[in-house]
């Protein structure tokens, strides 16, 4: 089967979140219900603004990919991971093999 479409770290070109996690959150930032792998990203607390979150890095080179929020969809783990798009590079599915 085709490699699924997939987001990376622009930095390290670490694997980050499927195409497929996409979630259409409504906030105007790229937003994922899970990353390809846990190892690839570094939860840190982020007490700026004057208020409690959880900052997104990679786990790879420590750049800042963005925040994670307790609020996405139950089904789905109930993680909101929303991703500054800045931070991505897209890379298509593999469908080299199928014609």
């Amino acid at each position: 089967p085709p490699d699924p479409a997939q987001y990376l770290c622009t930095a390290r070109a670490s694997p980050l979140y499927k195409a497929l996690t996409t979630l259409d959150s409504g906030r105007g930032w790229p937003s994922f219900t899970s990353p390809v792998n846990k190892a690839h990203i570094d939860d840190v607390p982020d007490n700026s603004l004057g208020r409690q979150r959880t900052e997104v890095l990679c786990a790879r080179c420590d750049a800042h990919l963005g925040h994670v929020f307790k609020d996405g969809p139950d089904d789905a783990g109930g993680l909101r991971y929303c991703i500054n798009s800045a931070s991505l590079d897209f890379v298509p599915a593999d469908s080299s093999d199928h014609d």
